[in-house]
């Protein structure tokens, strides 16, 4: 099995993890911090955006984002291959509806929500705001995770046919 086989199945694997882990938000977590009182749905969420930067998290996160750089090079340089066209839609649909919306959307909105005071008489307001911007764009980085995956997968079993 050839190195570029393995490493496109593993941004299949990492992307599809990533999928999961926004797709729990876009599902059942921003509603359930929904159903308790505003200021407790901030502080959730002001507590998740402080531990989710963590190494475990940071490889997943980072490492997908550079194997699709890198991974889109090679399938440009390759274009030949039928593999390349999966390879190339995984990368740029996870480069821009991952990566690019979460630098642009929805880790300012979370920097923004982190400088709400969940005991502000505003609170609900605000919280309200927050979930109202930072969900469609959840679902639009959940829904780009899982398209790349799938393309990645593609991709891979199209490097295994030949």
């Amino acid at each position: 099995m050839s190195l570029n086989i393995i490493f496109v199945t593993v941004l299949a694997l990492s992307s599809a993890m990533l999928s999961g882990l926004l797709f729990v938000f876009s599902n059942f977590a921003m509603k359930a911090f929904g159903r308790i009182p505003s200021g407790s749905g901030i502080s959730a969420m002001q507590s998740i955006n402080a531990c989710i930067v963590n190494p475990g998290f940071f490889v997943i996160f980072a490492g997908t984002a550079l194997g699709s750089m890198g991974t889109l090079i090679m399938a440009i340089r390759n274009w030949q291959h039928p593999s390349s066209i999966w390879i190339t839609t995984g990368s740029a649909t996870l480069l821009i509806g991952l990566y690019l919306v979460t630098a642009a959307i929805n880790v300012p909105l979370n920097h923004w929500l982190d400088t709400v005071n969940p005991a502000a008489p505003d609170a609900a307001t605000a919280w309200n705001e927050y979930v109202t911007k930072w969900q469609p764009w959840n679902h639009l980085r959940t829904i780009a995770s899982l398209v790349a995956a799938i393309c990645f997968a593609t991709g891979a079993l199209h490097l295994v046919a030949r």
